[in-house]
């Protein structure tokens, strides 16, 4: 089994336990499927996804497709040296960004 927590942990020591946690609890059958548990910025298609489905809906962003995919780039870019970029890991890069982390405590 994956230990999540400590891949976001990699990139952020000093992580939020408890949003961590509630991430799991919302995408604990998201992260059973190895396809799904890991987001593809190289697909256009999967990127599009995460924006609508993650960014707005979740996260209730109302932000501008360009600060929305900036943001998306940004976290691309810190885990570019990483093969395999886990879906918790990207989302709680994304809500911390965002400081919308509170929404999974």
């Amino acid at each position: 089994m994956t230990d999540w927590a400590a891949d976001v942990k990699i990139y952020r020591p000093d992580a939020d336990d408890a949003a961590i946690e509630g991430l799991l609890k919302t995408y604990r059958l998201v992260m059973t499927n190895r396809d799904s548990a890991y987001v593809a910025f190289s697909d256009p298609t999967e990127l599009a996804t995460v924006k609508t489905s993650f960014l707005q809906k979740k996260l209730g962003l109302t932000d501008s497709n360009e600060v929305l995919d900036a943001a998306l780039a940004e976290v691309g870019e810190t885990l570019k040296a990483d093969r395999t970029k886990s879906r918790i890991t990207v989302y709680y890069l994304l809500a911390e960004k965002f400081g919308k982390l509170d929404l999974f405590h």
